[in-house]
């Protein structure tokens, strides 16, 4: 598609009555806005969709003219999908700005050589000639009449003090981190935050870098907040312009929004992929209202964040203990040798074996994580001669959500698993090691989620976390370091009994 800017508007090609120069919406130096006309009726429908969101005009079925009338009449606004400046390119989309994730194609819509990013291109094709239509007039009326929350669970004293101070950073749109330790509860604190926002009609999404935590959470918070619209948006999910006052999303969905929310809550902020896809953070910076409040939530932030948390850089609370009021369990190290020149004869290091017996002849069930699939697909077998219904799961595995029920049912007495597992699953009662800890994939914030698997429920407390490696590692070094502070922290505060 062409413009032509004519008396301070931009007009599409298609709409113009006499011949004008036109351009690609990029080469436009200044995209006027409009005086809202707030006499003008406008499409209550088209309101929902475009009320904090920036789409394409292939995501709108509604005619160019009637669009275009909203953009006259100053209740929406076009913006440059791409923005070059000095030769370079910037996704205004998702924020790209690598020149090797764009690429050019003849586009028949414009008749020239339109770039396009490549990053973003499975929300749709942002180009040099594509709009990003976003809505300017009135707000879209929420209708949430007094407090929402229905739930009777009690919070620790470690969940008050935490949801204490989730409530007043979001009545305040400040920044908070909310660092807690694997099993802490920390949905449950995010609820008179959230509760708060909602009666003071703020539009509140809650962000997690995994579709699995969005299908457990929208359950949870439908039953506790039931008397309002929730979204719940993932890659296939419906309900995509639902325009509703609490939204529960991955962060990849957030590249439709723009300036939607006044409270965004992220949950697990240093899971892949969020953690390292710029990306995804430029997404959740750009979803945000420019007055609004951020709450992180995490049990194991990056070296950068805990440092600044220790210098009064950063907001921050803790909660350092679980609900069961026991200390978390500490992580064993022991040497096993070059146990990668073992398994090439098909053997493991004896002290691994005897670990792997303990829990067979115990029938306590456990986890063994491996850094590579390629040697999970070698232990299998030699597992498998200690115990038949030894199974093995990673990420591209067709039966992975079996395998995992299968071990929820008791059904498997050990999985061998990648990091897959390394967060959002639990089992009540099991025992955790890692062989070849010393794998740079182990970082400290996987190790300390890895060892947050053991001892989650309050009938089986305890248990045994083992890293089985051939050199100890920083991270190593590091996650023991953090699991011993958050039961230190916890005892000084009273929160733990043992």
């Amino acid at each position: 598609m062409r413009f032509a800017v004519f008396e301070n508007k931009i007009i599409p090609d298609k709409l113009l009555d006499s011949p004008q120069k036109t351009l690609q919406i990029s080469s436009i130096e200044k995209i006027p806005l409009q005086k809202k006309n707030p006499s003008y009726k406008y499409n209550q429908e088209l309101q929902q969709q475009l009320s904090g969101k920036q789409l394409l005009l292939d995501d709108l079925a509604y005619p160019l003219s009637e669009i275009h009338q909203h953009y006259e009449n100053g209740h929406l606004q076009y913006r440059k999908g791409i923005i070059i400046e000095k030769s370079k390119h910037t996704c205004n989309r998702c924020g790209n700005r690598d020149k090797h994730l764009f690429a050019w194609f003849p586009c028949a819509r414009c008749g020239e050589k339109c770039f396009y990013c490549r990053k973003c291109i499975m929300m749709g094709r942002v180009t040099t000639c594509t709009p990003l239509l976003s809505w300017t007039g009135p707000e879209s009326q929420l209708n949430v009449k007094g407090p929402q929350l229905h739930w009777s669970g009690t919070l620790s004293i470690g969940q008050q003090t935490a949801s204490k101070r989730v409530k007043e950073s979001v009545l305040n749109n400040k920044e908070l981190l909310v660092w807690a330790v694997c099993g802490a509860g920390k949905t449950e604190v995010l609820f008179e935050g959230i509760d708060a926002a909602l009666t003071t009609g703020k539009r509140v999404c809650l962000a997690t870098p995994r579709t699995d935590v969005v299908l457990e959470l929208t359950p949870r918070l439908k039953k506790v907040f039931p008397n309002i619209p929730v979204a719940s948006l993932y890659g296939g999910s419906e309900g995509r312009h639902l325009n509703a006052p609490l939204t529960i999303t991955t962060t990849h969905q957030l590249l439709r929004f723009y300036q939607a929310f006044d409270t965004v809550i992220l949950d697990e902020v240093d899971a892949f992929p969020y953690s390292v896809e710029e990306t995804l953070q430029f997404a959740v910076r750009q979803s945000r209202k420019q007055v609004s409040s951020m709450i992180y939530l995490t049990a194991t932030p990056n070296e950068k964040w805990q440092k600044e948390c220790n210098q009064g850089k950063r907001e921050f609370v803790t909660i350092p203990a679980r609900f069961h009021r026991h200390p978390l369990p500490v992580p064993h190290f022991k040497w096993c040798g070059n146990w990668e020149k073992q398994l090439k004869k098909e053997r493991l290091p004896q002290n691994v074996l005897q670990w792997i017996k303990q829990r067979l002849d115990s029938q306590k069930q456990s986890l063994l994580f491996i850094p590579k699939i390629d040697k999970m697909e070698r232990i299998l077998p030699i597992a498998r001669q200690l115990h038949p219904k030894i199974e093995a799961v990673h990420a591209e595995d067709p039966l992975r959500k079996e395998k995992v029920q299968a071990m929820r049912n008791k059904e498997i007495p050990m999985l061998l698993t990648t990091t897959i597992l390394e967060r959002g699953v639990t089992f009540p009662n099991i025992d955790v090691a890692v062989i070849g800890t010393e794998d740079r994939i182990f970082t400290e914030s996987a190790l300390v989620q890895i060892a947050g698997r053991v001892g989650r429920s309050s009938h089986a407390p305890g248990g045994d976390i083992t890293f089985f490696h051939y050199g100890k590692t920083e991270a190593m070094i590091r996650a023991r370091k953090q699991i011993l502070h958050m039961n230190a922290e916890a005892r000084k505060k009273g929160l733990i009994d043992y």
